[in-house]
Order: structure tokens, then C-alpha cells, then sequence
């Protein structure tokens, strides 16, 4: 059998010959595929990719490698929770290895194998493009064969794949190594590290690297959920305090912050599109919700009445050094500051009760219908901020806020 098994299995140990073990690794791939015996036994990672594959009926010459997403649903996905901060951890800890002499990259792809950011020299992703390996373009086993991301994801382990373990012969001049970031709250995935290159840089300690900053990721996740959590509690103190009835704070994702007369609880269900006003949740029935920065705050409701939160947002853009935002209702309310372009976009909704569409907006903030990428990039930000103040489709204040504005003041004005 070709290599170990352990929890991280290089694909070739440390001292061996690349280009003398690439050759070994044809001459079983090629009598693999063909039926025949194979003169040595793939890893068991790559025979368990192999054989999926061979099931789905995947043409190892025929690999069909596609971009899939469109610039505003990467950007979508570059924007969900947690992934700039894996990217962002991937560039620091794996610098190293994609310097401009270098011939690898580093590439983070989505849960779904799709791929979100590629980093490195420019002849490195020249070469990439060719192969295929692009921003949006899905690199699941199912789409393009055994590879450092799809098979990483499939096995649910750090994988090293080296030179013929591929299983798309178009991609045997390259080696990649991949680990899977995961939520270190739910423990589902998240994302992919990968580091690939061309096959002649294998190196064993590439993928304990790999693995190594996939963790680091999970470590700052878990401290940004920390963070977030405290910010909540200080944010909801004061209204906590003088709750009258039981009262809950929850993040965006339903985990909890912080509770007033009621069980502790580690997380509840919220409904996929959250607003002010009345949600029926199911561990705690009808329950009146509130936007906090950040979160909610939610009171199960003993003698339900019918009707939405009655609340206001004040804009103060009159100095532009010190913009805000502030947030009022009957149990309290909170601020947070503005930056010039967020206060550009929420001062172009309070002139549109019904709502501006992605190009509208671009139009309002650039004169460029066109730059709806970059207005949706935005209001992916600011929504996350104001998490049922701010709607979407067309992006508008939620009806049940009543906004008003003190705008900037003019040279004069």
C-alpha cells in the first residue's frame, strides 16, 4: 500500500523522491482506471474518492470545470458569516509558501466546494485560470474529481493530494492539500483551505500547515462569537434591567446571550427571514422581537396582541466626523456609528419608502447603474448590522420603524 494511515496523511513522507513517486502513482492510476490490477494500492483516502466516483460515472477526461456564480453571489458568499475571517487567516499563516517566487497559491473555497478567493503570484493564477481553478467555480469531487477541496469536504479530514491521486488527468502537473474549516459552534463546515501548486512543491509538512491555520480560523471564530456575545450583553444591560416580563437576547443565529427570568438555554430556532414584530419560535411559541446591533431581543408573549413594534431610527449625519445611528422603542434603545458610506446609502433610503433595487442604489451612490456588486457588498454589511431594520428585495426600513433624519449640513447650510 502507498503511504499510512493517520489523521494527517501526507501524500508522500518526508525524504522521498516527487518525481520518482509521481511516476509510481501513474502506473497505478493508469491500471486502475483501465480495470487492471494496480501494482501497489492508492491510499485509502484516494481509493475511497476513486471509487465514489467511478460509481457516479465521472469521465476522468472529461472533467467538466465551469464557473457557476455570478460576481454579486460570490461576493454574497465572501460576505456570510465567518468567511473573511478565514480568508483573511489563510493569507497570514500560509504567506510562506506563496511568495512571488513561489509555485503555489492559496485558495478558500465555500462549504459547497465553490471558490471564493485565490491568493498568490500572478503566473501562479494565470496557470490556475487555465486549469480552471477560478473565483465562482465549483471544485467538488462530484465536479471536477479528487482534489484538495472536494475531497477534504467529502472526507470531512486534512487531505494531501499529490500529482496521479488526482483523478482528473488534467490535473496530475498539480498537488494540493486541503483542510476544512468548521463552525466551532455546530461543527458543520464552513469552508476550505487549500495551498495547490505545481506537483514538483509537495512537501509532508504543507498539509500539518494547512490543517494548522484551518484551526487557527476555527480559534477566531470562536473568539469573535465570544466578542459578539459580550457586546450584546452590554448592549441589552440596561433594558434587561427594567424588563417587566421574561425577556431573551439572542445573536443572529439564535445562540444566547443573555435571558431575564427565564431557563438558561444554549440556542433557539429563529425563522430564516427575521423582522420586527410577532414570530411564532417553536421552543418558546409567540414571542415579540426587536432588533439589537448584532442580534435580537425576544419576549415570549403571555396575552399575544396582534401588531408589529412600534419603534424609530434617528439618522444623525449633521456632523460628519461623528454619524450615527441611534434605535428607540417602549424597552430602550441603543446607537452605533456610521461610516460616510453606509450613511450615503441609509440617507438615499429614508427618500425611498418603497425601496431601491441593487442598480438604483449603485445610480444614487456612484451615477453608475452598473456597480451593483459593490452596493451589494455593502448592504450585506450594513444588513448584518441592522438585522431587521434594513429589508431587502428591494433593500428599504422595515414599515414597522419610523425613520427620521437629521442630514448632513452643507458648506452654508
Amino acid at each position: 500500500m502507498i503511504g499510512a494511515t493517520n489523521r494527517l496523511e501526507p501524500a508522500l513522507g518526508s525524504g522521498e523522491d516527487p518525481a520518482q513517486y509521481a511516476r509510481v502513482l501513474e502506473s497505478v492510476y493508469e491500471a486502475t482506471m483501465s480495470g487492471r490490477k494496480p501494482p501497489a494500492r492508492p491510499r485509502s483516502v484516494i481509493a475511497d474518492s476513486w471509487s465514489r466516483l467511478r460509481a457516479l460515472g465521472l469521465d476522468p477526461e472529461r472533467c467538466s470545470i465551469t464557473k457557476t456564480t455570478r460576481a454579486s453571489e460570490i461576493e454574497e458568499s465572501r460576505g456570510a458569516a465567518g468567511m473573511t475571517e478565514i480568508f483573511d487567516e489563510a493569507v497570514r499563516g500560509l504567506a510562506p509558501l506563496v511568495g512571488p517566487d513561489d509555485a503555489n497559491l492559496i485558495v478558500v473555497a465555500d462549504r459547497q466546494g465553490r471558490i471564493l478567493w485565490r491568493h498568490g503570484p500572478g503566473r501562479m493564477l494565470d496557470r490556475a485560470e487555465r486549469l480552471g481553478m477560478i473565483e465562482g467555480a465549483s471544485w467538488t469531487e462530484e465536479a471536477v474529481g479528487t482534489n484538495g477541496i472536494g475531497t477534504s469536504l467529502a472526507s470531512g479530514s486534512a487531505v494531501q493530494v499529490f500529482s496521479a491521486e488526482h483523478y482528473s488527468r488534467s490535473q496530475h502537473p498539480w498537488t494540493c492539500s486541503g483542510a476544512t474549516v468548521r463552525d466551532p459552534r455546530s461543527r458543520r463546515a464552513l469552508a476550505v483551505v487549500n495551498v495547490a501548486g505545481a506537483a514538483g512543491t509537495v512537501h509532508p509538512s504543507t498539509l500539518a500547515l494547512v490543517d494548522s491555520v484551518a484551526r487557527l480560523a476555527e480559534s477566531a471564530l470562536r473568539e469573535k462569537h465570544r466578542i459578539g456575545l459580550d457586546r450584546l450583553r452590554m448592549i441589552s444591560a440596561s433594558t434587561l434591567a427594567r424588563a417587566s416580563q421574561p425577556t431573551m437576547v439572542v445573536d443572529r443565529s439564535g445562540w444566547v446571550a443573555a435571558v431575564d427570568s427565564m431557563a438558561p438555554i444554549y440556542r433557539i430556532a429563529l425563522p430564516k427571514v427575521m423582522t420586527s414584530g410577532e414570530h411564532w419560535l417553536p421552543s418558546l411559541g409567540l414571542c415579540m422581537c426587536e432588533p439589537l446591533p448584532g442580534g435580537w431581543l425576544i419576549r415570549p408573549q403571555v396575552n399575544p396582541a396582534s401588531g408589529n413594534v412600534c419603534a424609530e431610527v434617528e439618522l444623525d449625519l449633521r456632523d460628519s466626523n461623528a454619524m450615527e445611528l441611534r434605535y428607540s422603542s417602549d424597552l430602550g434603545g441603543w446607537s452605533i456609528d456610521l461610516s460616510p458610506r453606509h450613511s450615503q446609502i441609509l440617507l438615499a433610503l429614508t427618500q425611498a419608502p418603497d425601496g431601491l433595487t441593487a442598480s438604483q442604489l449603485a445610480s444614487e451612490l456612484f451615477g453608475d447603474p452598473r456597480k451593483t456588486v459593490t452596493v451589494r457588498a455593502e448592504m450585506s454589511r450594513l444588513r448584518k448590522r441592522l438585522a431587521g431594520i434594513l429589508l431587502a428585495q428591494p433593500y428599504r426600513f422595515d414599515p414597522a420603524v419610523r425613520v427620521c433624519c437629521a442630514p448632513l449640513l452643507t458648506a452654508g447650510g
